[in-house]
């Protein structure tokens, strides 16, 4: 099970963080310095798996920004690192070449792309065509109500 998902960038601010597990705002701001501590300082020779605490942290940089997820200790990494890598691939497709200031503006659909990728710190739908159907299909309908064709009722 995933717990957290975070985007951070190299300075260690978080662009995007997705709790599966309950935490407080004490420990979530605890945990992203720690996290970020870790991540960030670590050569690039090393592998990118770190044991934490009673978890795994696994992690990979795409240009600017680590995605770091932390799994239970039986959790495979390389399947994290694969459900990292498509999380990408879709926001790549999805943006165009995606970058942080994509996620910063854009936030919302970041969110809502994870939320059909990830839910409860599972993996639920492995398709990116079929994420990015759903995604284009939620951007329609929020154009549609935004020009007020049609109100929140008729959906």
């Amino acid at each position: 099970m995933i717990h957290f998902l975070l985007l951070l960038n190299r300075q260690g601010k978080a662009r995007l963080a997705k709790w599966y597990s309950p935490y407080t705002q004490k420990e979530k701001a605890r945990i992203i310095r720690d996290v970020a501590n870790l991540t960030l300082n670590r050569p690039q020779k090393l592998c990118n798996f770190i044991e934490w605490k009673n978890y795994k942290l696994v992690f990979k940089r795409y240009a600017s920004l680590y995605f770091i997820a932390c799994v239970d200790m039986k959790d495979n990494e390389l399947l994290t690192l694969e459900i990292i890598h498509l999380f990408v691939e879709i926001l790549d497709r999805y943006f165009g070449n995606v970058c942080e200031l994509d996620l910063i503006f854009n936030f919302h659909k970041a969110y809502f792309i994870l939320d059909e990728l990830i839910m409860s710190g599972e993996l639920q739908e492995t398709s990116e065509k079929v994420v990015l159907r759903i995604v284009t299909q939620q951007d329609i309908i929020q154009d549609t109500i935004g020009e007020g064709t049609f109100s929140k009722v008729d959906i």
